[in-house]
């Protein structure tokens, strides 16, 4: 058996190498007509005698439509990150699906909900932490706006004063919503299409 395995590998390797060429030669080999249930009026000029119709040379003479952008002007990038978004959002781009064994599927299953877990907890701490701090602000406002004083100050003195916004925007500055004009209704032209830089 062990004399047989250099033979039989020598004559597998002639076969993957050889080139895959027809034992006929192509003139014993019989001429096959193509079958076609279409009506030649329907098919065209390719159902005629089975070749297909000569193609329409193109006029040397006639020079090629040049594109709107010039060759040598930079594309935007905007535009250049716009379409590599789009080319990963595809529905070409999208991995398949996990194909798992079902051990390995209870395992990714049980570390998944773990993760999810862990993240509820850290978000319900945070939120929790967050309701604390808002609560003892409120009850401190409370207490600043029942209290009368300093000297005779009326009560909610010292909560007004608490609650001016002097310097957060900066010095002499304004919240940015009142950078626009404040209006009831909105503006006659929303977009002006026309502007340039």
């Amino acid at each position: 058996m062990s004399s047989l395995l250099p033979s039989l590998r020598g004559f597998a390797s002639s076969l993957l190498t050889r080139p895959t060429t027809s034992l006929l030669p192509s003139s014993t080999l019989p001429q096959c007509a193509t079958i076609s249930t279409t009506s030649a009026v329907l098919a065209g000029p390719k159902a005629k005698g089975g070749k297909p119709a000569p193609k329409a040379k193109a006029n040397p003479n006639k020079t090629a439509k040049k594109s709107k952008r010039g060759d040598n002007e930079p594309r935007d990038p905007k535009m250049i990150n716009m379409l590599s978004h789009f080319a990963i959002l595809s529905p070409n781009r999208i991995p398949p699906p996990l194909r798992m064994a079902r051990n390995r599927h209870l395992r990714h299953w049980t570390i998944h909900r773990a993760w999810l877990l862990f993240r509820r907890r850290e978000r319900e701490a945070r939120e929790k932490t967050l309701m604390r701090q808002w609560q003892s602000m409120d009850r401190a406002c409370e207490a600043l706006r029942l209290t009368s004083g300093p000297g005779t100050r009326d009560e909610g003195y010292l909560y007004r004063v608490a609650m001016e916004k002097k310097g957060i925007y900066g010095l002499n500055g304004v919240p940015i919503e009142y950078a626009r004009a404040q209006t009831e209704t909105p503006a006659r032209m929303a977009w002006n299409h026309e502007w340039k830089r």
